[in-house]
């Protein structure tokens, strides 16, 4: 590990760096300087094409170039000289605009224009359209961890839609299932919150310094404002908010994000099911050749894998919730609260790439241990209890649950104490034939089917 990140105070840029590289040119205080690069540039060069800013003509085909190389080339350097300019400015926005400038100083022709750098705007405007694009690429990296994910998932439930399992309601044996309806139940409600996340659309707003585009309509009153902001936000691919004050309400990044906890919610709960089936032996982990599992007990196989993602989540969520529970409230017209609690959108998907990092790595070690789950099945032959009642109400005898409680509550049952009771049962002879060819492990009613569905 180098020594930079050996001194970092966060884990993500320290032990967890790998896990999160694709986020760090998106989510990074480089990432934001970029993305307000992009959004100066692109409304400079969108300004240019109203015919009634006569001040600024269209642009050539080589100073469109020399602007969009500017964000094509940006780099690491440029990012330092914008930070320098802000020790002085102490403005992060305005040390973009002053960046530019001195960028269009090396072109004659620009340089007669720079004054529409930021033309009309506050920095709110550049901020909340920053923002989006950097949620949308954030999400977007996110989402393909997601998908692999997704995808082992999808295939343990058909791998394992035959393989019989005893169930547990509140940590006491229940009636059997197959492990990969298990896995399918997970997968189901996955992909119905990926339907909702890939429906979200980033909004945005440039509409000036409460909302009004007070300073563009004095400037320019022939020209229609929010057309112009509308055709702008939405050649950014994002969609138009047309009422706003100062800052865009940020509702929409508050309901992406809380599905985003939604989604950590259900990873979560896998992460700590699948934490119980290794505890219980019905899967093994594959080992790693100089892996240790604890530092004095040399037997151990920890599911740390599923541990880590379950840690990590829950600090993506704290995170998560913080901001959507923060940014869509600003006192009167503007506050800063929300300024300051933004720039850690990177730490959620950080967190949430950490997590999805370890839960595909704990995914990939499994291996199912059939013998383990057909011994527990039987072992269990109370399971079959619940059956045996459903005949006797089905033929409308009175009390059939009462009978099977008083011969199973609290007592270890086994395969002859219930033969011996459904033989003296008074059912059609095809209903008790069923009942006598059941077993735990058969017991699975629809499970296979809804494994493969």
């Amino acid at each position: 590990m180098k020594t930079e990140n050996l001194l970092s105070v966060s884990p993500l840029d320290g032990r967890y760096n790998q896990a999160i590289k694709e986020l760090r040119e998106i989510t990074s205080e480089y990432g934001l300087i970029k993305y307000r690069v992009i959004v100066e540039i692109k409304w400079f060069i969108h300004l240019s094409n109203i015919s009634k800013i006569h001040q600024l003509p269209k642009l050539s085909i080589k100073d469109r170039k020399y602007l969009i190389d500017l964000i094509d080339n940006f780099s690491l350097k440029d990012a330092q000289r914008v930070k320098k300019i802000e020790s002085k400015t102490n403005h992060d926005v305005k040390a973009v605009e002053y960046f530019l400038k001195e960028k269009f100083k090396t072109s004659n022709q620009l340089n007669k224009y720079a004054e529409f750098i930021h033309f009309a705007c506050t920095s709110e405007d550049i901020n909340n359209l920053s923002y989006a694009l950097m949620i949308e690429d954030a999400s977007a990296v996110t989402q393909l961890k997601v998908k692999q994910v997704e995808k082992k998932i999808k295939s343990f439930s058909r791998k394992y839609s035959k393989n019989s399992m005893l169930s547990r309601t509140h940590g006491q044996n229940a009636s059997p299932t197959t492990m990969g309806k298990e896995f399918s139940n997970f997968y189901h409600r996955i992909k119905k919150l990926q339907i909702e996340i890939d429906k979200h659309k980033m909004v945005g707003k440039i509409n000036g310094a409460v909302g009004n585009y007070n300073a563009h309509d004095v400037a320019f009153p022939d020209v229609n404002w929010e057309k112009v902001a509308k055709d702008f936000i939405r050649g950014l691919k994002l969609d138009f908010n047309s009422h706003t004050t100062q800052i865009e309400p940020k509702d929409t990044i508050a309901l992406l994000l809380s599905d985003y906890v939604k989604l950590n919610n259900i990873l979560i709960d896998l992460s700590r099911d699948i934490w119980g089936y290794i505890s219980l032996g019905y899967f093994k982990q594959r080992l790693k050749e100089g892996e240790v599992g604890s530092s004095t007990m040399p037997h151990k196989v920890n599911p740390i894998d599923f541990e880590n993602a379950e840690g990590n989540l829950g600090m993506a969520n704290t995170t998560l919730n913080h901001i959507s529970n923060t940014v869509t409230i600003s006192r009167w017209q503007r506050d800063l609260t929300d300024s300051t609690v933004m720039r850690n959108i990177g730490i959620c998907f950080g967190y949430m790439n950490v997590a999805l990092s370890s839960l595909e790595k704990g995914l990939n070690k499994l291996e199912l241990n059939n013998e383990k789950l057909e011994e527990d099945l039987d072992n269990s032959w109370e399971v079959l209890t619940e059956a045996i009642q459903t005949i006797i109400r089905k033929n409308n005898i009175p009390n059939g649950y009462e009978l099977m409680k008083k011969l199973s509550r609290g007592k270890d049952i086994n395969k002859e104490n219930l033969t011996e009771f459904i033989n003296l049962m008074d059912v059609p002879s095809e209903d008790k034939k069923r009942l006598l060819k059941l077993t735990p492990k058969s017991y699975i009613g629809y499970a296979e089917k809804l494994a493969r569905d």
